[in-house]
């Protein structure tokens, strides 16, 4: 049972309760965290969103009847508390609120609780799945709940300064057309017209795009998107993201608002400094360099090509390697030839998990000996040359990868991380911004067996490389930028395709007929007849960022209700199963299986 808060009336939140109200009356409301009875003396720290404030009950202050509710008082009880500030006698120097305390004149028990499946507690190790199952019980706690006060701050931050700088923020909608090329779509069934299904967007792409037609100039938008794929800690089936598009810019335009978009951001949340310029990479720099398109550059182990040195250096692995069009690099790990052969091994099966048959490896000793898996094969000559070129020297660990560059690429960078990883090389308290620039336009799909956008069909190719498209579509690069914090790509976007012509080449290059280019893009094909700005634009991951500014380890941290990794919601039950009588006005009827 519950009594009233008639007569009541919050004056302050708990962290709001400060020295400067000494010997005033307060009211306060939240939750009790704990209850300490010292007999005539009852202890409440009371928790609201903001912190806890320390509540004494005092026998002789309060009749037997107020004073017996005290007693009865138990964790997450919902309560009002009227009282005076004064000061306390044992401060806290670990509570915002450790110099003062309120004595109790008056107190409301607002809501019983039942006690709860787990301690609301900072830092929780209670289980994810029971944490997401009471999820509303989990967000009580003090660190999920500083999570989404900053959520709303960046967004706050963000909706400011696009405001500032002359953007619109302008919504498009939840329920479109199905379109090829991306992820899968959520569909959603039309009952008006039956047989027909809408698609919940992957993002706003097109709609953002005919805003520009429309002369709007600068839009953004705060927006929910939907994927249907499989979840990594970074991923969910619906996501936010910050969604912008400008008229008449190049690359350099949609950079600059954006890099000081972020220096905003992060002084106004978190007070850091972002220094400006952000440095950028081509796409083919950041691979060689660091063998991945989102490199942390937070420290150093690049990748070197040894290809030149080896490639007829008498060790099959690598002579074949270079000679099927793949590569030999390597990473010096400075100072780490005293690992065990053990530690070695687990470093070469990191590398065997990203694809490497192997990875080879050569220890350089104090005392200047060498211990190698390949240089047996080597004459001293090119086994010195390796060691020049991988700049070595006593004490230092060298790890090659001989394959196709994909994999070179992808089992280096790789293991690039979990070596700095291991020597503790990562500084978490550091935001290393880059940008990635210069993508390519396009990458084979080998189970399609054509071409398929690396980003969109809309993507704007390097002015040079345009003609590129008709004789070798593969080298041709794009106008696109990934903006990459820590090793994650924070957000991506491009320079759009605005002319009919280049779009048609664009099509022809995807495998595209005219009509079927018609069929599925129409609606924007035939809007860009009338008159099309150069535009472009940039899509944050909102999810990821917040993640990367509260140092969450998943985006479920930062998000308020998240799936789990079936895409399904343990607090809901979501998904759910339907009446027959809402598949019959759908049109609908589910497989024998199904059932």
């Amino acid at each position: 049972m519950g009594e009233s808060m008639l007569g009541l009336k919050r004056s302050h939140y708990c962290t709001q309760v400060n020295e400067s109200l000494i010997g005033q009356e307060v009211v306060v409301m939240g939750w009790v965290l704990k209850r300490r009875n010292l007999g005539s003396l009852i202890f409440i720290d009371l928790r609201d969103r903001t912190g806890i404030l320390q509540i004494v009950f005092d026998e002789k202050d309060l009749n037997a009847n107020d004073f017996s509710k005290v007693e009865s008082l138990r964790s997450e009880f919902v309560i009002a508390v009227k009282g005076l500030v004064r000061n306390r006698e044992s401060i806290n120097p670990n509570l915002a609120t450790g110099m003062i305390e309120v004595v109790a004149k008056e107190l409301r028990i607002l809501s019983e609780a039942e006690t709860p499946p787990f301690a609301i507690e900072e830092g929780s190790s209670v289980k994810e799945d029971l944490r997401l199952k009471y999820r509303y019980l989990d967000l009580r706690r003090p660190d999920l709940q500083r999570n989404l006060m900053l959520r709303h701050k960046v967004a706050q931050s963000v909706r400011k300064f696009l405001d500032s700088e002359g953007f619109l923020e302008i919504e498009t909608p939840m329920l479109a057309r199905s379109t090829p090329e991306g992820a899968r779509d959520y569909l959603v069934p039309s009952r008006i017209h039956k047989g027909s299904f809408y698609a919940l967007p992957q993002s706003p792409q097109t709609f953002k795009q005919l805003l520009m037609v429309s002369g709007f100039d600068k839009y953004f938008q705060i927006v929910k998107c939907f994927r249907d794929e499989d979840l990594r800690a970074d991923r969910q089936p619906e996501f936010t993201q910050i969604d912008m598009e400008l008229s008449f810019v190049d690359v350099d335009d949609v950079i600059d608002v954006n890099e000081r978009l972020l220096k905003t951001v992060f002084k106004e949340a978190l007070g850091i400094d972002i220094p400006l310029p952000i440095p950028r990479l081509t796409y083919q720099e950041a691979m060689d360099r660091f063998g991945s398109d989102k490199p942390d550059i937070r420290f150093g182990l690049e990748l070197v090509d040894i290809s030149d040195v080896v490639q007829d250096c008498g060790f099959k692995v690598f002579e074949e390697a270079i000679a099927n069009g793949g590569s030999v690099r390597g990473i010096n790990a400075k100072n780490c030839a005293n690992f065990s052969r053990k530690q070695i091994d687990a470093l070469v099966e990191v590398g065997k998990t990203y694809g490497a048959k192997g990875i080879a490896w050569l220890a350089i000793g104090e005392d200047g000996t060498i211990k190698s898996t390949f240089t047996k094969f080597l004459s001293e000559e090119i086994c010195q040359e390796i060691i020049k070129a991988m700049d070595g020297q006593k004490g230092d660990l060298l790890l090659f990868c001989a394959d196709k560059n994909s994999v070179v690429y992808d089992a280096l960078g790789n293991l690039r991380l979990e070596i700095a990883k291991r020597l503790n090389l990562i500084n978490k308290n550091e935001y290393s911004f880059v940008w990635v620039t210069e993508f390519p336009l396009l990458e084979w799909d080998e189970e399609e067996n054509r071409y398929v956008a690396k980003h969109h069909p809309f993507t704007m190719p390097m002015d040079e490389d345009i003609e590129l498209l008709n004789t070798d579509p593969g080298k041709v690069r794009a106008k696109a930028y990934d903006i990459c914090l820590n090793g994650v790509e924070l957000g991506g976007g491009s320079i759009r395709i605005y002319r009919k012509d280049i779009q048609e080449k664009m099509f022809n290059a995807l495998g595209f007929t005219k009509e079927a280019a018609y069929e599925n893009f129409g609606f924007l094909l035939n809007a860009f007849k009338y008159g099309v700005p150069p535009h472009g634009g940039l899509a944050y991951g909102f999810d990821r960022m917040i993640m990367l500014m509260t140092q969450a380890d998943s985006i479920r941290d930062v998000i308020a209700f998240p799936k789990v990794k079936d895409a399904s919601c343990p607090m809901t039950d979501a998904p759910g199963k339907v009446t027959e009588q809402q598949l019959d006005e759908l049109g609908l009827k589910l497989d024998e299986n199904n059932e």
